[in-house]
């Protein structure tokens, strides 16, 4: 959102505008010189008009967009912008298919299996340059195999088998490569205890008595690479099994020299396999200390007459370390091993790449098999591996394999299933985040592992701008020569700042200064969120990077911005000077009203049914009648049948309460006749409703209602009413009668059940009494005598 601030009328009658994009990177970056202000962003330009600023701007005024830069005058011939730039510098085509049975044969530098070879970049901060590579299998390319066997005792009847390698393997390859070498090496184990036993007699023969070993030793390269299969065969039926006490050998010993003695081994630079044959675990980093050996490996060559002479002064090497090594030669390693350790080295795999694990047979008769499948596998993935970047710049990868299937991220760095002669390509963008230290070229490698070639980068950043170069040093428009006028600006000397290189860093703070670090006259220097250095307000810097005071006087913020679920700006936008600036779609003070109307759609595809209104992605019903999310449900109104009910009975049988006004009130919808089947709801694609309903004889009819293309309505009616059928009046009479008469005989039989049971009841009482009474023979009970005596109260008083 663009602000324009109108600065009122100052106390020393100075008049200042500024108008700037307050959210604006390239603002907040408060760069000094065009140099700091194109590494903040691509997109943020350099005003170099002399005129540019406004009177009370700061230099970092001239860093902005350049839409923004246009808007505030500056011509867009005056705006510095430079663009970084990819440069192809070698961009030899790759090989194609070469026929094996031509007598003429391409050497291995007229090869290329990859392009471009050589690139320069421009790099800007923030802006990535990317660019294609492409990769294709060459045919009849050579390969160098070396195999590695452990030579303990465990692997006697191993060495029977791989006396006639050379020749099978070199029969087997001629599928695959004209140009094939093989050489041969061996290993034990450190020659110090507790390793091996170091009495003068095991030194001589480690093994049993009955048995004719070697002497033991930690690594021996027999045969230099060569084409003679017949030469491999020799020396390696000339080999002695030997032997050791712990069950690990000291194989990374040797893998290490194989790694480094490259001119020993005679490796060229071409396909390079290492075959490591064992049938036991292997020692690692720190397991010298048995043996008192704390030095660590120095990944150097230590080779005398074929033999690895410091394994008792240099501990093992490490597993990172190998990897490096293998790495920097570009050598991919088959792994042999008995089915016992294959979870063991299947591990190691896992942290070497360009490396596969084979089953070795008890008795290795599997090994050219082995060999083979385990180099097409490796052969058949392109894998690509950078170099060390710059501090500051990354690499991203993408690839498109065969089939056009796409990967990035990791998987955007390999191709599989690639066979000979297959093309794949890749799209590679380098970017840059900052200048380095020390701006010099800087060149990156990028390469397949397990090949010999790769890309050569050139890196070039563009730390300062063009018109850097024509600064006048010391210029009197810089406050008497106080610093170098570049770019339209003054860049100052150490020691000074200010737009004009007018104030030393060392000068105390005046009230003069402050009044220009106060906003609208007020009493808050740069509104208590800054420091007042030589009349400009630098803001303090918050403990979370992210949190950034802004403003000319620090009035600005992106963190005290409404908010809504706990989130800034409802997670929906972004906080600039204490407001929030919504994304698409969202609105409000903490952006958490969505203008997305999707959610209000009813099923009539209408904003809330036509009833209401939507707000914030709910609707709000304008009809107190009408609820729900999308205001169509009606708890108070009569339903679609209900409704409906009198005019179908009118215009369907001419009966109903509407009868007379059919006419008037009951044309409003189209009406179908049919004869007892009615549409279903699947038969159309707008809502139909199913209705049965019941006139005033009790008889049910049947429609449906339905609206189309949201104005034609619809009614079809079953033309038959279905109604009940008349009772039958005999059976119905003839029931009443004999129900009353079974009630009236029930009536009576329960009537004389009673009086019985009362007379019995009296009767028995009767005698009851009469058994109890007991006559005097002399008196009549119902006698009574005529005679009353009264006496007279007075009688006998005494006056």
């Amino acid at each position: 959102m663009d602000l324009r601030v109108l600065c009122v009328a100052a106390l020393l009658g100075v008049f200042s505008c500024r108008a700037q994009q307050e959210g604006s990177d390239c603002i907040k970056a408060n760069a000094q010189s065009c140099g700091e202000c194109i590494q903040v962003s691509e997109k943020c330009g350099w005003c170099t008009d002399a005129t540019f600023l406004k009177q009370g701007e700061s230099k970092s005024a001239r860093c902005d967009d350049l839409e923004s830069l246009i808007k505030k005058g500056c011509v867009l011939a005056k705006i510095e912008n430079p663009r970084g730039k990819t440069t192809i510098v070698t961009d030899k085509p790759v090989t194609n298919r070469v026929n094996k049975d031509t007598s003429v044969k391409m050497d291995t530098n007229q090869i290329t299996q990859i392009q471009p070879q050589k690139l320069s970049l421009q790099l800007r901060s923030g802006e990535p340059q990317t660019f294609a590579l492409k990769f294709k299998r060459a045919e009849d390319y050579p390969i160098d195999l070396y195999y590695l066997m452990d030579l303990s005792y465990s692997m006697k009847d191993d060495l029977d088998n791989v006396k006639n390698l050379g020749t099978a393997l070199m029969n087997e390859m001629k599928e695959i490569t004209s140009d094939f070498r093989i050489g041969f090496g061996s290993f034990v184990e450190k020659t110090v205890m507790p390793y091996i036993s170091t009495t003068p007699a095991r030194l001589l023969n480690p093994c049993t008595s009955n048995q004719n070993c070697t002497s033991p030793f930690s690594y021996k390269n027999v045969l230099r690479l060569t084409k003679k299969g017949e030469e491999f065969n020799k020396l390696v039926s000339e080999q002695q099994i030997s032997g050791n006490l712990d069950s690990p050998e000291g194989g990374f010993d040797a893998i290490m020299q194989v790694a480094v003695c490259g001119d020993q081994i005679g490796w060229r630079n071409v396909t390079r396999l290492l075959v490591f044959s064992t049938d036991a675990g292997f020692h690692f980093a720190g397991d010298g200390k048995l043996g008192g050996i704390v030095l660590p490996n120095d990944g150097k060559c230590h080779m005398e007459n074929n033999m690895y002479t410091m394994s008792h002064y240099y501990d093992y090497p490490s597993i990172a370390h190998l990897v490096q090594k293998l790495s920097d030669n570009n050598i991919q390693t088959i792994f042999a091993v008995t089915e016992e350790f294959q979870p063991v080295y299947k591990e190691l795999k896992n942290l070497i790449p360009k490396s596969a694990v084979g089953t070795l047979s008890s008795n290795s008769s599997n090994v050219i098999k082995l060999i083979i499948d385990a180099y097409n596998s490796l052969s058949s993935e392109v894998i690509l591996e950078n170099s060390k970047l710059p501090e500051g710049v990354s690499i991203q990868f993408k690839s498109i394999c065969k089939n056009g299937v796409v990967g990035t991220g990791e998987d955007g760095r390999k191709c599989s299933n690639i066979s000979i002669g297959d093309e794949v390509s890749f799209e590679i963008g380098i970017t840059s985040t900052k200048c380095p230290s020390q701006p010099k070229p800087t060149t990156v490698k990028i390469r397949p592992l397990g090949f010999n070639e790769d890309v050569e980068i050139e890196l070039n950043f563009i730390c300062e701008c063009e018109c850097h170069d024509h600064g006048e040093a010391n210029s009197i428009n810089c406050h008497n020569g106080n610093g170098t006028f570049e770019c339209g600006a003054c860049r100052c000397n150490e020691g000074r700042i200010g737009r004009l290189c007018e104030c030393s860093t060392d000068e105390v703070r005046t009230d003069d200064l402050d009044a220009n670090c106060r906003k609208d006259n007020g009493t808050d220097i740069c509104s208590n969120n800054g420091d007042c250095v030589c009349g400009t307000c630098e803001c303090k810097k918050r403990e979370n990077p992210e949190e950034r005071y802004s403003g000319k006087f620090c009035e600005c913020d992106n963190f005290n911005c409404d908010r809504s679920n706990n989130k800034l700006c409802g997670g929906h936008g972004r906080c600039e000077c204490r407001m929030c600036i919504c994304d698409a779609n969202y609105t409000g003070s903490a952006c958490d009203c969505s203008l997305d109307t999707s959610t209000c759609l009813a099923a009539n595809k209408q904003i809330c049914n036509g009833r209401g209104t939507c707000e914030c992605g709910i609707c709000k019903c304008t009809d107190p009648k009408f609820q729900g999310p999308t205001c169509e449900t009606c708890p108070t109104c009569p339903g679609v049948c209900t409704e409906h009910k009198d005019c179908v009975q009118c215009r369907a049988f001419e009966t109903g309460e509407k009868k007379d006004t059919c006419e008037r009130d009951c044309m409003y919808f189209n009406m179908i006749r049919v004869k007892d089947k009615l549409p279903q709801p699947g038969d159309q694609s707008y809502p139909l409703t199913h209705c049965k309903e019941r006139d005033a004889n009790d008889c049910w009819f049947y429609f449906t209602y339905a609206v189309r293309n949201d104005t034609v309505k619809e009614v079809y009616v079953v033309e038959t009413l279905e109604c009940p059928a008349g009772p039958d009046i005999i059976p119905i009479v003839a029931g009443v009668v004999a129900g009353i008469v079974l009630i009236g005989l029930a009536l009576l039989l329960i009537w004389k059940l009673l009086m019985i049971i009362h007379d019995r009841r009296e009767f028995a009482k009767f005698e009851k009494e009469k058994m109890n009474a007991k006559w005097d023979t002399q008196e009549n009970p119902i006698y009574k005598s005529p005679i009353n005596k009264f006496q007279n109260p007075s009688y006998g008083s005494k006056g």
